[in-house]
């Protein structure tokens, strides 16, 4: 080894040594660093865990002390309240039924109330029970005073009995709400067998000492959630409302319907309110009347499960010398049959129409229908035959109809003559005078045409109304369609299409197209509606009017649908069957010879020649 090598490994250790001193200092001053922090955050620690205990002895002395203000409170409520009534401040709800082979009404002894009722014969559009309201949304609450304002719904009621099923007869549950051994409200609730209707008495018994004299009136409020029944939750909602009827009135008032909210202000006595859905409604009526009130709905988040939210707060005229106060509920199915046999005019809740659409489905379409359904359990052929008597009973305006217009077929050819000889629009007058004439010498009214449609419309409308509003089409099927009362879909569609939906209802499709078809032989038969003056309206009957139609009830009545359907098709056979029976070239020759005929002008006739000559002298004038 030479020296330079020596040297080198003597200054490689030399640096090796130096270096591991000045580490091993470092790494000590680094541990004093460390070590003194920690000593820091140790006492920091300390602290806190110090005030947390501190915390927590201040909050365990308070709850040491808060029983005694607890106890003080309770001790001043018991004495304003009294004993039994502080008592039945507290409790544990407790569940009782009455029920017969229609209805089941779960009681709850907090507050009194019917918490939920049940449809025994119905269930949801998902095989799911009906129930019209539950206990979860439903608050019946009535306010009376005392030396304080008591609210019965905050307190315990004692049970009279226990649960019980009516299957003959009558039977009922009572609740007490005890402000003495000798002083209590008491509720009643009777149910008969077979019935839809829950009568519901409210007794007051020694209570004229408590009750504060100086009180005229008591306030009782009700308010729930209707859940979703149907399929369709905006065709539901659109016939779900809140009603109500005034004493001795004929007529129902209706808040506005498919509204976010609407609300009422009653001055006047009110005999009753309902909470009406489309097929099925929850009725208070008062033996008597409710003074004045308040009404209002709430419609509720289309995927909620609910449709609205009902509230309504009533005023009972209170008296000190009258103990016994009378209501009922209704808790059933929107049936005109039922409805109408309970009286106080229960059945307007059913929206048939006004006017003669009304007087058509109560006088007409209804005893029909409910003729047929007693022999036929099918009702898409109920339907058919339904619409098979309607037409057969407008028939003779049908054919006469027909004939007017096969007559205004054989004279177009000399309706174009006169076209032809008074082109311009200054011969308008000279136009129709001679159109009128012609009219006159072949015996042909242009109005005759349009009566058979004067007198379709308001049985369409009529039918419109009562399809929807029909309880007895509710589950029913009928072809491809599980339910008349709802839409029928063939297809869904993975989106919504607006105004459209996302489904595709085929009733409604071959709905549009049979109303194309009957439309353009209509037109065929009749040229006048098919003329080169009357493009736009040709263009808005034959292909507009199918096409909304069916966007239209895309969502709507599978049954209605399929009477407008029929209707169509029916009208198809009949103008067939008139063109293979009707001898153009008879009726032809006929109106020759009636032409030659003398003829007496019509009154109308007259009218109208008196205003033309009338309208030509003031065009000469200008």
């Amino acid at each position: 080894m030479d020296k330079k090598t020596l040297l080198g490994l003597i200054l490689i250790f030399a640096i090796f040594l130096g270096f591991s001193w000045y580490n091993g200092k470092q790494q000590g001053k680094a541990a004093a660093e460390r070590a003194r922090i920690d000593s820091l955050n140790n006492i920091e620690l300390a602290r806190k865990i110090a005030a947390e205990e501190a915390a927590v002895k201040n909050n365990e002395r308070a709850a040491v002390q808060l029983p005694s203000a607890e106890t003080d409170i309770e001790q001043r409520t018991r004495k304003l309240m009294g004993d039994m009534l502080y008592n039945a401040s507290k409790g544990t709800e407790e569940l009782l039924t009455l029920d017969n082979d229609k209805i089941e009404v779960t009681l709850s002894n907090k507050g009194a109330i019917i918490s939920s009722a049940r449809l025994k014969e119905y269930t949801r559009f998902d095989g799911a029970p009906l129930i019209l309201f539950d206990a979860d949304d439903n608050i019946f609450d009535l306010n009376v005073f005392t030396n304080q304002s008591i609210h019965t719904q905050n307190f315990y009621f004692q049970p009279v009995g226990g649960s019980k099923t009516v299957t003959s007869g009558r039977d009922s549950i009572a609740y007490r709400l005890y402000f003495d051994t000798a002083s209590y409200i008491e509720y009643c609730y009777s149910l008969s067998a077979g019935s839809y209707n829950v009568d519901f008495d409210i007794r007051f018994v020694g209570m004229d000492g408590i009750i504060s004299p100086m009180q005229s009136s008591m306030t009782l409020e009700w308010s729930n959630n209707a859940p979703q029944q149907e399929r369709g939750w905006s065709y539901e909602n659109q016939y779900t409302t809140l009603a109500y009827s005034y004493p001795d009135e004929s007529d129902i008032e209706e808040l506005s319907m498919g509204k976010g909210q609407e609300s009422e202000e009653i001055t006047t006595g009110i005999k009753w309110v309902a909470f009406k859905q489309q097929f099925f409604s929850a009725i208070l009526t008062a033996d008597d009347k409710f003074a004045n009130g308040d009404v209002s709905y709430r419609t509720l988040p289309e995927h909620s499960g609910m449709i609205k939210n009902f509230k309504t707060s009533l005023k009972i005229e209170y008296d000190a010398r009258q103990s016994d106060y009378g209501f009922c509920f209704y808790l059933g199915p929107n049936n005109y049959k039922i409805l109408k046999s309970l009286g106080d005019n229960y059945q307007k809740l059913i929206p048939l129409g006004w006017g003669i659409m009304g007087w058509i489905n109560r006088l007409i379409v209804i005893p029909t229908f409910n003729f047929l359904s007693e022999y036929i359990s099918n009702f898409g052929w109920i339907i058919f035959l339904l619409t098979v008597f309607i037409k057969l009973l407008i028939f003779p305006f049908t054919y006469k109809s027909y004939m007017s217009m096969a007559k205004m077929r054989l004279l177009k050819p000399e309706l174009d003559q006169i076209n032809a000889k008074y082109p311009n629009q200054e011969d308008a007058m000279k136009r129709q005078q001679a159109s009128m004439e012609l009219y006159g010498r072949a015996g042909v009214s242009p109005l005759s045409g349009c009566l058979p449609l004067l007198l379709q419309l308001p049985i369409l409308i009529a039918m419109f109304r009562f399809f929807p509003a029909s309880i007895e089409l509710r589950g029913e099927h009928f072809l491809w369609s599980t339910d008349l009362s709802s839409y029928d879909s063939v297809l869904n569609l993975p989106f919504n299409i607006p105004f459209y939906g996302n489904h595709v209802s085929l009733f409604a499709l071959l709905m549009g197209v049979s109303m194309f078809v009957s439309s353009k032989i209509n037109m065929a038969n009749n040229p006048s509606t098919g003329s080169q003056h009357m493009p736009g309206m040709t263009f808005m009957t034959l292909y507009m009017m199918p096409i909304l139609l069916v966007v239209w009830f895309n969502s709507y009545s599978s049954g209605l649908s399929y009477y407008y359907l029929l209707t169509n098709l029916i009208t198809i056979v009949q103008m067939m069957l008139f063109r293979r029976f009707v001898s153009d070239e008879k009726l032809h020759q006929r109106m020759k010879e009636n032409a030659k005929k003398p003829r007496k002008k019509s009154k109308w006739m007259t009218r109208y020649e008196e205003m033309l000559k009338e309208q030509q002298k003031q065009q000469r004038r200008r």
